[in-house]
Order: C-alpha cells, then structure tokens, then sequence
C-alpha cells in the first residue's frame, strides 16, 4: 500500500539538484533584478518588478517550500499542493461557519490571496533566474486552483458586510455572487448598492479579465502535445 501511495502521488521521484534554497533563490532574484542582469527595464517597470520579487519574502509559500526542499523536488511541489488545497478549504470553512466577521481570520485570509495574486505575477514578470517549471500542465492546473481559491476569497469578503441590495439566505450564495462575478455574468438577484460593494466588484472583474486570461494564455501556448494527441 505505501508504494501504491507514494507511486500514485508522487509518481517518479526527481532528485533535488537545485543549488539555492527557495529562499536564496528569492533572495538572488531581488539582486539579478536590482542589478538589470536580464533585463534593463528602468522607472515603472523596474519598481514594479522588484516590489514583486521583494513580496515573496512575507508570504508563507516561499518558507513552505524552502522547509520541505530540504528532501527534494518532489516532495516540495507537493507540499505546495498541499498548501494551494489547504488554501481553498481555508474560506470555504470561513464562508460554512459565518466566520467571515473574524477579523483576524479574515486578516490571514487577505494575507493568502494577496500572495496568490503577488505569486502568479512574479512568475510572469519577475522571475528572471527560475528555471522553467517541471510541467507547464501542472502549473496551468495550480493556476486553475489559484482562480478558485480567489473566488472564494472574495466570497468571504462580501459575506462579511452589508455591500449587496439583501443579504444572503445561504452560505453557498456568496460563493454564487463572486463567481457570476468574475464571470461577468450578473444575473440581477444579487447586485452591490454601496460604494465599498460596487468597487469590490470592480476590482473583481478587473482582475479577472485582465489577470486570468493573460495568464492562462502565456501558459497555453508553452503545452507540449505528448501522449493519446501527439504523434512522435
């Protein structure tokens, strides 16, 4: 049983051959970008690209990894799988449980999705010595998890004050409201009638729209065809 387990979810086990801790490996990033070794990108661009390499070093994922990188690759992108679930059963349980108004709870629940966003922007546009990931189709299904996980974040953050035209009968309504809103849908039942309400849902479907979609398309186009769909 414990290698039917280990050869399910682990699959074959890749050797740690990284030289840099995950945490070294931020920290070398911030320098490479400071010093325009790729790139000579200057005034916003630089700012906005340094402020993204230097974010990673106050959210928990950069020291989850670093912790469990100490056995090898494999076990340290499960950890973060583990993590990005853990990440999504997070507000879910806020949401079943009326904990939205916890401020502290909901303090640690801005914390993870700001690092999500910050975390899937820095791939893109600040990670200037990391190396291409192992497989652009598990990167394409964590960034999958990643939408849902911010859905569910801004499901917590309407639930937690009077921002719509009434106020949710049931827990899964919340959940409802932010996914026809970052699909742009608005079906009219629900809709916001305060200034906080309407600018939650502006940033919602701003960051949708432009972050998703441009997202999922830079990793689209990297999909190798192998397998049942690709011929040798």
């Amino acid at each position: 049983m414990k290698i039917f387990l280990t050869k399910l979810i682990l699959g074959r086990p890749v050797e740690n051959k990284v030289t840099l801790s995950p945490l070294g490996k931020v920290l070398k990033n911030i320098k490479v970008i400071w010093n325009n070794v790729h790139h000579d990108d200057l005034g916003i661009e630089k700012l906005v690209r340094l402020s993204l390499a230097i974010s990673q070093l106050f959210f928990p994922g950069t020291y989850v990894k670093q912790y469990f990188g100490r056995y090898n690759v494999s076990h340290r992108e499960l950890s973060m799988d583990v993590f990005i679930l853990l990440k999504i059963l997070f507000p879910l349980l806020l949401i079943k449980f009326h904990l939205a108004n916890n401020w502290l709870l909901f303090g640690v629940l801005i914390w993870f999705m700001l690092e999500t966003i910050s975390y899937v922007s820095t791939l893109i546009f600040a990670s200037d010595i990391f190396p291409r990931p192992r497989s652009y189709r598990r990167s394409m299904i964590l960034l999958f998890f990643n939408y849902i996980e911010i859905v569910l974040d801004f499901a917590v953050i309407y639930s937690s004050g009077n921002y719509l035209n009434h106020p949710f009968h049931h827990w899964f309504d919340s959940i409802y409201f932010s996914f026809i809103t970052s699909a742009s849908i608005g079906f009219g039942d629900f809709h916001p009638i305060t200034p906080f309400g309407k600018l939650l849902v502006s940033v919602q479907s701003l960051l949708f729209l432009v972050f998703v979609v441009m997202f999922i398309n830079f990793f689209s186009g990297k999909v190798e065809n192998k397998g049942y769909f690709g011929k040798d």
